[in-house]
This record gives C-alpha cells, structure tokens and sequence, in this order.
C-alpha cells in the first residue's frame, strides 16, 4: 500500500499519517528524530504526536517519545467510533426534516401569491405530488377514498400488500390517518380485508354509501382534489385558505355520517363463519349483491343466496335489519 493516505476517512490528516506510519517502522523513536526522517521541524512533529494519541493509535511512553498501540485494535476502535459519530450527525439531520418540509411549503404558497390552488396536469406531476405529500405529512392525514386511483410513483402494481405496507409506515410515524370509504373503494378483491387489518393497527375508517370526490388532506395545510373526472388531468393543489378550512369541515360531516366497518368487540361463542361474516361486512359497507359477489369469488345469483342465508340465520328480513343485529351481537 506503501505512503498512499486511507486514514483520511477517520478524520487523520495526510502529515499525521505519514507520521503514524513512521512510528509503526520505527518503534521508539523520539520526536527529533522522526522530524528529521519527515524533513520538518520537532514543533510540527509533537503536535501530530499528540493528535495520534487523541486517536487512540499512539500511547505515550516518556518524556518525547511514543509507541504505537497495536493497529488492529486501535483503527478498529476509531472506525467504530467515526461511524457512531456519522451515524449520529444523520440522526440529526433528520429531526429536521419537518423544519425543511415546512419551509418549503411555505415557499411554495409564497411563490403562488396570486392564488392558493394550483391546478396539476399530466401524471408525473400528480405522482410527484402526491408522493410529495405522503413523505412529508407528520401529524394527520385526511381522505375520502373512491376511484379512479392514481398509479404508485414506481409504475409499480397498486396491491393490498403496497397498501399496508405504506399505511404502516405513515402509522410508525405517528400519523393520526381518517379515511372515509364508500362502496366502489371495495371493488379490488381483498381490499375489505385489507381496511379491516388496517383498521385493527390504528387507521381509522368509516363507510358511506355515496363520496363526491377523491381527497387527500395533509396535515390541514396541503390539499388535493380533482376539479373534473380523469385520474390525471386538473388536480386542485391547496394552501391554507378559507377553501381548504371547507374542506377539512366537510370532511368532518362525511366522517360523522360514516359507518365504522371494525371495531366493536367480537362475541366468540355466537361469532359466524367467517363467510357469513364477510357477507355481513359488505353488506354494511353498502355493496350490492355483484359486488359482493365480486369478493366471494361467486355470481350475483349465488351472492344474492348466501345474503338470503344470512338473513334468515339472523331472523331478520331486511339488509339494514341484519347490519343493526350483526352490530348488536358484537360481530362488526
């Protein structure tokens, strides 16, 4: 490897290295003489000498002189300590993020003075902003769920599995998540077990039979709504405005009008099968019998059969009958 510098990258200077390469061929050296083999002066070489020390790479061993502690111990020891250090200044780094995301939102509704809605087209932008938003949200997320959806920004497939896994990781944040479903955010299959997982690890969902629109709410000071039909063509980006403040309270009444699909502690001895009970969860989610078949993996016929099933196990004759005496018994 000969005299070429590699300790640079645990904070040793060229000169001191040279100088610790020195005392490792040259045990017992003192100072005068190591400074004469590198053609400096003694006042240069103590300093160094002592800089090593502080390293952990060099011990004192009298007045002047110094001997090297063994390297496989002490640069190990100093890389260690070079990645904690390293590892702790990016630690700090990100307790600022949201000190950053702020001011650039701030920015952001800084440079759109002449209005708080910016209008998004195209489907890089509206992927970018919504993955944008859904890095930089910290306390609350707010949103009415229904399609059409827009893609994930990697082009990659929408799964249930994308979904959780994206949930949970806003969830580890401590993100408090409000989202009302309607019918139609049920027609990929799996979805209705999915939201319920969700909802057991801390989302909080609610149904309605009917939303007007798609909607996504960050932490009440960034918005996104669709201004027409389409997935990616006039996307409304809102600052904090009087409209955003309307929407947040229209959010609020839809959420009052929801229906919780989980939650309500179960009751194992009269517990359905779990068919039964799937049947009974859309149904209260405000499916019809195709969608509902759609789920099961059944015809609308066949779907229109198991629901009659149900209603007859229940003793009731209705489908709103049988929501309030599955609710009743503890079994949604």
């Amino acid at each position: 490897m000969g005299d070429r510098s590699v300790l640079g990258a645990v904070g040793v200077t060229d000169f001191d290295e040279r100088l610790y390469r020195l005392v490792l061929r040259r045990p017992g050296g003192r100072t005068a003489d190591l400074a004469a083999e590198l053609g400096v002066g003694p006042a240069r070489v103590r300093p160094g000498l002592a800089r090593l020390a502080d390293a952990g790479l060099l011990r004192r061993a009298g007045p002047g002189r110094y001997e090297a502690v063994p390297p496989e111990a002490a640069i190990e020891w100093l890389v260690d300590r070079r990645r904690l250090e390293t590892e702790a200044r990016l630690a700090a780094v990100r307790t600022v993020v949201s000190d950053f995301a702020q001011l650039y939102h701030s920015g952001r509704l800084g440079a759109a003075r002449a209005g708080v809605v910016e209008v998004l087209a195209g489907e890089e932008a509206v992927k970018r902003v919504m993955s944008e938003l859904q890095r930089t949200v910290g306390v609350e997320l707010l949103g009415f769920d229904r399609p059409p959806y827009v893609g994930r920004p990697d082009d990659s497939a929408d799964t249930n599995e994308s979904e959780l896994a994206g949930t949970r990781q806003l969830l580890a944040r401590g993100v408090d998540i409000r989202v009302v479903y309607c019918p139609e955010s049920l027609d990929r299959p799996g979805r209705l077990e999915t939201l319920i997982r969700l909802a057991e690890e801390g989302e909080r969902s609610r149904f309605v039979a009917h939303l007007p629109f798609k909607l996504r709410i960050a932490d009440r000071k960034i918005g996104l709504f669709p201004l027409v039909d389409g997935v990616y063509d006039h996307i409304a980006l809102l600052h904090p405005s009087r409209l955003l403040d309307a929407l947040v309270e229209l959010f609020d009444v839809y959420w009052e009008r929801g229906r919780p699909l989980a939650g309500l502690p179960h009751v194992a001895e009269e517990r359905p099968a779990e068919e039964d009970l799937l049947v009974l969860r859309l149904l209260n989610a405000g499916l019809k019998d195709e969608a509902i078949g759609r789920h099961l993996g059944v015809s609308a016929r066949t779907a229109t059969r198991k629901i009659a099933a149900v209603l007859e196990r229940l003793g009731v004759t209705t489908r709103f009958q049988a929501g309030a005496e599955a609710a009743a018994r503890g079994w949604l």
